[in-house]
C-alpha cells in the first residue's frame, strides 16, 4: 500500500494528478485510479517519533 501511495504522490508531483484528487482516489477504492507502484528499493523506514 505504502509504494502506491508513494507512487501516487509521485503522480502528483509530476502534474498528472491534482492533489485535491487523492481524497477520492482512496474513497473510491478502485487501483486503476491511483498511480504506478514502486519499486520497493529505496523505500525504507528512516526511524520513528514518539511523542
Amino acid at each position: 500500500m505504502v509504494r502506491i501511495i508513494a507512487g501516487t504522490l509521485v503522480d502528483v508531483g509530476l502534474g498528472k494528478i491534482k492533489p485535491e484528487e487523492i481524497k477520492e482516489i482512496i474513497k473510491s477504492k478502485d487501483r486503476a485510479k491511483a498511480g504506478k507502484t514502486l519499486k520497493p528499493e529505496g523505500l525504507y523506514l528512516l526511524r520513528v517519533e514518539y511523542e
